[in-house]
């Protein structure tokens, strides 16, 4: 074997051994997903749900939800959920009665956002870690 063929063979050997595995490229990604269908009970209160993954969270993270109908310029607040930030796909409920509301059984627009409240100069500030918007439709139940 020539001196080029074994400094090639030594240098990609020692290339697979401190070569981190496949799945370190593939570091965890942060996403929030909305359930298609949400729920309005008779006394206007608003349930949605979804799945969230994110990582790396050092101060409190939460995922929030509002919704919108009719492309009307008011957006309601449907509660928050703490969030885990540790790489593994969770899911999420959020429920909310917005007052006064005018929500009907239907086509609604969502928004979900995985955010994080750190602390920079001791002021909270937002960390967007993930968002969604989604079409839905809100059934009677």
């Amino acid at each position: 074997m020539s001196m080029r063929k074994a400094t090639t063979a030594i240098a990609a050997s020692l290339f697979l051994l401190t070569a981190p595995a496949a799945d370190a490229f593939a570091a965890p990604y942060e996403t929030v997903t909305v359930n298609p269908t949400g729920r309005l009970a008779p006394d206007g209160t608003v349930t949605l749900s979804g799945t969230y993954r994110c990582t790396g969270g050092a101060g409190t993270v939460f995922v929030s939800s509002s919704l919108t109908q009719n492309n009307r310029p008011v957006r309601h607040g449907i509660g928050g959920t703490r969030a885990v930030c540790d790489g593994v796909e969770h899911p999420w409920t959020n429920t909310g009665r917005p007052s006064p509301s005018t929500l009907k059984p239907g086509t609604a627009q969502v928004e979900a956002t995985v955010m994080e409240l750190t602390s920079q100069s001791g002021l909270p500030l937002p960390r967007f870690h993930a968002v969604q918007r989604q079409e839905i439709t809100l059934t009677s139940g």
